[in-house]
C-alpha cells in the first residue's frame, strides 16, 4: 500500500539568538490511509513542529533545513506558500491545540467553518452555510443550527472543540492533523471528542496523526505509535506491540510516570530524573543517555542507530516491556496511616451565587449558582479530592475555603473556629495556616519579580526573621522541592512549567501552612513532569503531615493522591467516600459516566474509555429541578424531575445522592423505582 503521507528524513532549524537550533533532526514517519498514526512524547521533543512543519506552518524565525513532506506524493516541502495554500486545509488539515486562540473572536461560528469552501471550492455565502451546518451535525454539535450565528466566546470548551473539528473537516481532507486536541478538556468531553474523531475517520476513511503526551489516549485510538525524544525518533511499533513489550528505556519511563487507576496498588511513580537536552548545544551520543538507567559509556559517545523490523527503536541497552508494578519496600508510610484522624475543616451547607447585572443601573437580573448547598470535613495530614466537569464548582469551593472567596451562605470552620462570617478578619498570623496552589504557575506568579523576592514576600509580610533569616528560608524552600538554590535569581519566564509548578509548591509552603488547596496542579504538565510534582507532594505531606485539598478532572492523578474523594455536578457533591470505595464501586451514574470516559494507558485492557455520559454540562444559571444530572442520565425518571435526592449510605464511608442507585444502599433497598436494563 502506498503510504498517504511519507515523512522523509525531516530537518527543522529555529534562528534563535544569531544561532540555529535543530529541533526536529532527520525524522521518518508513514501514514497510510485511513490509518491513525500517535506521536508522543515531552513538552519540546518536536512533535508539533513535526505538525506545523507538514502543514507549513511555521513561525518567521523557523524553516525546513532537510527532507521531504510527501502527501499523495507531493512533496509540500517544495512548494510556494501560493502552492501551499492550495493544499493547506483542503487535503491536509489542522486541528490546533488550543481552539479560543485559533477561532477569530469577532466572526460568527458559521461564516468562520465555512472559510475554506468558498476559499478553496469557490462556494457562496449560502452554499458554505449549508455545509457548515452539516459538518456541524457530523461532530455531533448540540442545537447546530442556533451555533451558526453565535461567536466562540459564547460557547464552552467542548463546543469551541468540535467547531475547530468542523473547521478542518469542511473540505473532506485526507489527512487530519490534531494536536493535543483534548489537553485541557473533562474527561467526559474528551471522550466525546475522541470517539467523534474514530467515527468520522471510518466514515470519511481519513487519515489522522495524533499529537499528544497522554499515553492513555494513544492506547485506546491509535493504530501506531512514534515516540520521539530531543528531536529525533526514539521507537516505533503497533500500538498493541509497543505497549505491550516497548524496547526503549524513554517510552518505558514515560508509561511508568502515569498514574493509573488499573493499578491496585498506589505504588510510587517512576519520574525520569532530569530535563531533556538544550538543542542549542551539540550532543554527543545518545540523546537519552544523561537521563537514562541504562546507559553506559558507549551510550555516551556514539548515538545508537534505528534498529529492528517492524518494531524500530534506537537503543543500545533496550529493554524489554513495562515496569513491572510493585510496592516499593522504601516507600514513605502516609502520616495519615500513623495518627488519628482529626477533623482540621468542616464546610457546612456553603453556597456561592455570582450575581447577573443588566442595565445603566447595573441591576441584578440572575445569578450563577456556582455553589449549592455542600457540606464536608477534611482531615488532618488526608488529602481530599474534589471530582468533576469544568464549570461545576470545584476550583470556586477551593477558594472559599482558603478566604479568597466570600460565601453566600453557609459557614466555614477551621480549628472549630469560623472563619467565613460576614466581617470576619483573619490575623496575620491565621493567614498563614492555608494557601493556594493555584492552576497556572506563570499567571499566578509575578514577571518583574525574581524568585527569591516571590518566596521572600511572605515571609516579609509576616514578618518572618531578619532579612538573613528568610533568604536561608528560601534556600530551604528551593531545596524542598528539588530545585538549586542558586536559581533564586531568575526570573520566573527563565523556568520550563514544571520547575514553574515547584516555584508555586514553595511559595505555598513558605509559612509553613497546614492546608494547600492544590487547584488542577498538574493538569498542563507531560507525564514525567507530573510524576515529579505528583511524588514531591506526597514526600512533602509524609514529611510535614501537611493536609492537600485536590481540585482536579483527571480522575487517576486525584486516585493517586487522595484518601477521600467528592464528585461534584453542577454545584453539588453527589457522591462523597473514601477513595478506593467511590472509584471500585461508585454508587452515583455520574461517578461511573466519568470513570467510563477515563482512557487507560494499555490497548489490551478490557474496558476502552467511551463517552457515557453525552452531552453539555446545563447552564448553573437556571439549572434542571430535582435532581441536576438527570438531564444527561440514563435512569433518570419522572421522581429525578420533581423530587431532589437525598444522601443514602453506601458503607461506613461512602455517600451518594441518587434515586436510582448502582448498587444498595446500606439497610436500605432501593424500592423508588427500577433502573431501565
Amino acid at each position: 500500500m502506498t503510504s498517504l503521507l511519507s515523512v522523509q528524513n525531516l530537518s527543522v532549524q529555529f534562528r534563535v539568538q544569531k544561532k540555529f537550533v535543530t529541533a526536529v533532526n532527520d525524522f521518518s514517519l508513514e501514514v497510510e490511509p485511513g490509518e491513525c498514526v500517535g506521536l508522543v512524547g515531552e513538552s519540546g521533543c518536536g512533535k508539533t513542529t513535526t505538525g506545523l512543519s507538514i502543514m507549513r506552518l511555521l513561525p518567521n524565525n523557523g524553516h525546513i533545513s532537510g527532507g521531504k513532506v510527501l502527501l499523495n506524493d507531493v512533496d509540500l516541502a517544495s512548494l510556494s506558500e501560493a502552492e501551499m495554500c492550495g493544499h493547506r486545509g483542503k487535503s491536509v488539515a489542522l486541528i490546533p491545540q488550543d481552539p479560543m486562540s485559533s477561532l477569530n473572536p469577532t466572526m460568527k461560528i458559521g461564516r468562520q467553518i465555512g472559510e475554506g469552501l468558498r476559499i478553496h471550492d469557490g462556494a457562496s455565502d449560502a452554499e458554505a452555510r449549508k455545509r457548515a451546518l452539516e459538518v456541524l451535525e457530523m461532530v455531533e454539535m448540540p442545537r447546530p443550527a442556533e451555533r451558526l450565528d453565535q461567536y466562540p466566546f459564547e460557547l464552552s470548551g467542548g463546543l469551541r472543540q468540535r467547531v475547530i473539528i468542523a473547521m478542518g473537516l469542511v473540505n473532506s481532507p485526507s489527512l487530519l492533523i490534531a494536536d493535543e486536541p483534548t489537553t485541557a478538556l473533562d474527561v467526559t468531553i474528551q471522550a466525546q471528542i475522541l470517539d467523534i474523531l474514530d467515527t468520522l475517520r471510518s466514515e470519511l476513511k481519513m487519515a489522522m496523526l495524533l499529537i499528544t503526551h497522554d499515553m492513555g489516549v494513544i492506547a485506546g485510538r491509535s493504530d501506531r505509535v512514534v515516540v520521539m525524544y530531543a528531536g529525533k525518533k526514539a521507537e516505533e511499533a503497533t500500538t498493541t506491540r509497543l505497549f505491550a513489550g516497548m524496547r526503549h528505556p524513554y517510552t518505558q519511563a514515560l508509561l511508568a510516570s502515569m498514574p493509573s487507576m488499573e493499578n491496585t496498588t498506589k505504588h510510587r511513580l517512576a519520574s525520569i530524573a532530569g530535563m531533556p537536552p538544550n538543542l542549542t548545544n551539540e550532543i554527543v551520543g545518545c540523546r537519552f543517555a544523561p537521563r537514562c538507567s541504562h546507559a553506559t559509556d558507549r551510550c555516551r559517545e556514539n548515538e545508537p542507530p534505528m534498529t529492528g523490523d517492524g518494531h524500530v527503536f534506537a537503543c543500545f541497552n533496550p529493554v524489554d516491556g513495562p515496569v513491572p508494578v510493585t510496592v516499593r519496600s522504601n516507600e514513605a508510610t502516609p502520616a495519615s496511616a500513623t495518627r488519628e484522624r482529626r477533623e482540621i475543616l468542616r464546610a457546612q451547607g456553603i453556597v456561592k451565587e455570582f450575581p447577573i447585572k443588566k442595565g445603566v443601573i447595573r441591576h441584578k437580573v440572575g445569578a450563577v449558582h456556582a455553589v449549592s448547598d455542600v457540606s464536608f470535613s477534611l482531615y488532618e495530614g488526608e488529602t481530599f479530592g474534589l471530582v468533576g466537569e469544568s464549570g461545576c464548582g470545584k476550583t470556586t469551593i477551593g477558594r472559599m475555603l482558603v478566604g479568597l472567596e466570600s460565601l453566600t451562605a453557609g459557614e466555614v470552620y477551621f480549628d472549630d473556629q469560623l472563619v467565613s462570617a460576614q466581617g470576619y478578619k483573619p490575623s496575620r498570623a491565621s493567614r498563614r495556616d492555608r494557601q493556594m496552589m493555584f492552576q497556572d504557575p506563570y499567571s499566578s506568579l509575578d514577571p518583574r519579580m525574581k524568585v527569591e523576592g516571590i518566596l521572600g514576600e511572605p515571609l516579609a509580610i509576616q514578618r518572618m526573621g531578619s532579612r538573613k533569616e528568610q533568604g536561608q528560608r528560601v534556600a530551604e524552600l528551593l531545596s524542598s522541592v528539588g530545585l538549586d538554590p542558586q536559581v533564586a535569581d531568575r526570573y520566573p519566564h527563565e523556568f520550563s512549567g514544571g520547575q514553574r509548578q515547584r516555584i508555586g509548591l514553595a511559595r505555598a509552603l513558605a509559612l509553613n501552612p497546614r492546608l494547600i488547596v492544590a487547584d488542577e496542579p498538574v493538569s498542563a504538565l507531560d507525564v514525567s513532569v507530573q510524576a515529579q510534582i505528583l511524588n514531591l507532594m506526597k514526600d512533602l505531606q509524609s514529611q510535614y503531615g501537611m493536609t492537600y485539598v485536590m481540585v482536579s478532572h483527571d480522575l487517576a492523578v486525584v486516585y493517586y493522591m487522595a484518601d477521600t474523594i467528592a464528585v461534584m455536578y453542577l454545584g453539588k457533591i453527589v457522591e462523597i467516600g473514601d477513595a478506593e470505595s467511590v472509584f471500585r464501586s461508585p454508587a452515583h451514574p455520574y461517578t461511573q459516566g466519568l470513570l467510563d470516559s477515563v482512557p487507560t494507558p494499555d490497548p489490551a485492557a478490557i474496558r476502552v474509555a467511551r463517552a457515557s455520559v453525552v452531552g453539555e454540562l446545563p447552564s448553573a444559571v437556571n439549572p434542571p429541578s430535582g435532581c441536576r444530572f438527570r438531564t444527561r442520565c440514563q435512569y433518570a425518571q419522572d421522581i429525578c424531575a420533581n423530587e431532589e435526592p437525598a444522601f443514602r449510605d453506601f458503607s461506613g464511608t461512602q455517600r451518594a445522592a441518587c434515586h436510582f442507585p448502582l448498587k444498595s444502599p446500606l439497610n436500605t433497598p432501593v424500592a423508588l423505582g427500577s433502573r431501565p436494563n
